[in-house]
């Protein structure tokens, strides 16, 4: 311990400084928390709730893919994501298979405006299903940590109870702080085995069973986007106040709606890339990040429809126009910020890049 704590510095992690693979530890089949650290010894702040955007060195060239922490920040040492390989996968897939403590990644953020830290309550309803579940063990093991009773109803969806990530750790917590109530559901047990919870798919009936006061509390939701639309349709039809509603997704939204003074003016542009010295000529009807690309120039990205914020650049000069989907705060706007690939530049456009 005395070795490690010459190493720790005073000031927090920023995303110039790779992460470290510290522990891959195993949760339920194809699910695994990969824990990191800061080769430097800096300690990491966030907000609970929020994500990372890693670059993963898959065969073929680097791919980008954000998750979010399952850490807490009351926790600084370490920062934790817990991955999920659907079928299909490639980012997820190989994280799984490669990596192995002393690996180093490069990751940007934290960042993302999920997080109950910028909604205060009495009283929280978490709603998740499969690894939905990460931001909820984040903001929940937060809570445990802070000293202060919590009045938190955790309700977790799965397609059996091998499959709830984080059961045993919730259950130690809950069994100690009676304010935390979890809530599990599943769609099928195994044979032989003793289920005592909710079993079929998340209904009203069910909900105002595990949460007769949900009309009082603040409410997270993060799952499948097919599962948050039908959790956001059972609480308006049972007359929730939807503007206390919060979700994460990194899914592209249905119907993205584009004001009409915010549609872009196709028109010739140039685009100057100061810190590399390069320029490029654009129509306007192409994103920055498109053009940069055709540049040569790297902008590291993730969604592609302005909600993770991975490829946040800082203009300089000129107008675009940005229609994005929450991944920018109106703080970061004013400073000249901009999402790379939901921007299309309305006349010539000088970035910091």
């Amino acid at each position: 311990m005395g070795k490690q704590r010459q190493n720790w510095t005073a000031a927090p992690w920023d995303d110039r400084e790779e992460l470290e693979v510290a522990m891959v530890i195993p949760e339920t089949t194809d699910t695994a928390t990969i824990a990191f650290r800061a080769p430097s010894g800096a300690w990491f702040d966030y907000q609970p709730g929020q994500f990372l955007t890693l670059d993963l060195p898959v065969p073929g060239g680097p791919l980008s893919r954000t998750y979010t922490i399952s850490s807490s920040p009351s926790r600084p040492l370490s920062i934790s994501i817990t991955v999920k390989a659907q079928p299909g996968s490639i980012g997820t897939r190989w994280m799984l298979d490669h990596l192995k403590p002393g690996m180093r990644i490069k990751a940007h953020g934290p960042a993302g405006q999920f997080s109950f830290m910028r909604h205060p309550a009495k009283k929280y309803l978490f709603i998740s299903a499969g690894s939905g579940i990460t931001p909820m063990m984040s903001m929940t093991t937060w809570a445990w940590d802070s000293g202060e009773m919590p009045d938190i109803a955790f309700v977790h969806a799965a397609r059996k109870p091998a499959d709830i990530i984080f059961r045993s750790r919730l259950e130690q917590f809950a069994a100690r702080v009676p304010g935390l109530q979890l809530r599990f559901t599943v769609e099928e047990v195994d044979p032989f085995e003793v289920w005592s919870g909710f079993r079929g798919r998340l209904s009203q009936i069910m909900l105002g069973l595990m949460a007769p006061d949900y009309l009082e509390r603040e409410v997270f939701c993060c799952g499948p986007e097919p599962f948050m639309r039908a959790v956001r349709e059972m609480l308006g039809a049972l007359g929730y106040d939807m503007a206390r509603y919060h979700e994460e997704s990194f899914a592209a939204p249905a119907l993205i709606e584009v004001p009409v003074e915010a549609a872009p003016q196709v028109g010739l542009a140039e685009l100057v890339f100061q810190a590399s010295g390069t320029s490029i000529s654009s129509d306007g009807g192409e994103t920055v990040l498109a053009a940069a690309r055709r540049a040569g120039l790297n902008i590291p990205s993730s969604c592609n429809f302005g909600l993770c914020g991975t490829c946040k650049v800082q203009k300089l000069s000129g107008e675009v126009a940005m229609v994005h989907n929450g991944g920018i705060s109106d703080e970061e706007i004013a400073a000249g910020m901009i999402l790379a690939c939901c921007s299309r530049p309305q006349g010539p456009v000088t970035l910091d890049l």
